[in-house]
């Protein structure tokens, strides 16, 4: 009897750890499947550029190969909203794709600032007009990210905080387009890639400034775009394609799984 008691008990009481750690192990996947996941801004975020869009999601086009995608199969939170949408602007952030946000979110990713600053409007004048009147546009655009975006930027990232106060936020930039001196034998002028460049980092910090005023993280791609801008020969960005414009200067899927993706996920 007093041999088998303490084998008795020491069986007892690994079989007690055992479901002890099996109970807390099932607490905290519990926990971890708890976790809501919202996806808001552009087509930086919706992913154009990196194919298979989703039909469904029409203009918006979303895919399953934009970073907010990926990191959503590779971590499975138990809610995933993808409201990020092509052509976006903080209006439309405003008035369409703050609905998923509530109390119970604890991640949010956002590009936005780019269209408010007239993107498309400083590449299309920058590819068809003069060196001096691309770089008179991109000054202007630099004036309109200096006066009316930080006000726009604040009145968002209010909301998100409103709505989910709880939540991480993480704000992302945007790469720079061009590596200077690089591969490209004909298009832009050096001047003119220096200009948007210039341009692209002005918008960053601009945005950089918002987010951290509110507690927010800012992850900048730039670093990680850095040898796979256009004229890079290892291309992650689309150049001009006269036959898909709206893909023009954004993202391939290796841009979004190589350049995005690894800097959200190092920032969530």
């Amino acid at each position: 009897m007093s041999t088998r008691m303490p084998r008795f008990a020491a069986l007892a009481s690994a079989l007690l750890l055992a479901a002890g750690a099996a109970l807390f192990g099932a607490g905290q996947a519990t926990a971890a499947a708890d976790f809501g996941y919202v996806a808001l801004g552009d087509s930086y975020s919706s992913g154009v550029g990196a194919g298979n869009y989703d039909s469904a999601s029409g203009n918006c086009k979303r895919t399953t190969r934009a970073y907010p995608a990926l990191w959503a199969a590779a971590h499975a939170p138990q809610t995933f909203s993808f409201a990020a949408c092509s052509g976006a602007r903080t209006g439309d952030v405003m008035s369409g794709q703050l609905a998923p946000l509530n109390a119970g979110t604890d991640l949010v990713s956002i590009t936005i600032g780019g269209n408010d600053a007239g993107f498309s409007d400083v590449m299309t004048t920058c590819v068809l007009q003069s060196e001096a009147t691309c770089v008179s546009r991109v000054n202007q655009a630099k004036a309109y990210v200096d006066s009316t975006l930080p006000g726009q930027l604040d009145t968002v990232y209010n909301a998100i905080h409103s709505r989910s106060p709880g939540a991480r936020v993480v704000v992302l930039g945007y790469p720079r387009f061009y590596k200077l001196n690089g591969t490209c034998v004909a298009g832009l002028s050096e001047g003119e890639r220096a200009a948007i460049n210039g341009a692209s980092d002005y918008l960053n910090a601009a945005i950089a400034k918002r987010a951290a005023n509110h507690g927010f993280a800012f992850a900048s791609v730039a670093g990680a775009f850095t040898g796979h801008e256009i004229c890079s020969g290892s291309e992650w960005l689309h150049s001009l394609n006269w036959l898909n414009i709206g893909e023009s200067y954004h993202p391939t899927a290796a841009g979004q799984s190589g350049g995005y993706l690894p800097v959200f996920t190092g920032a969530a």
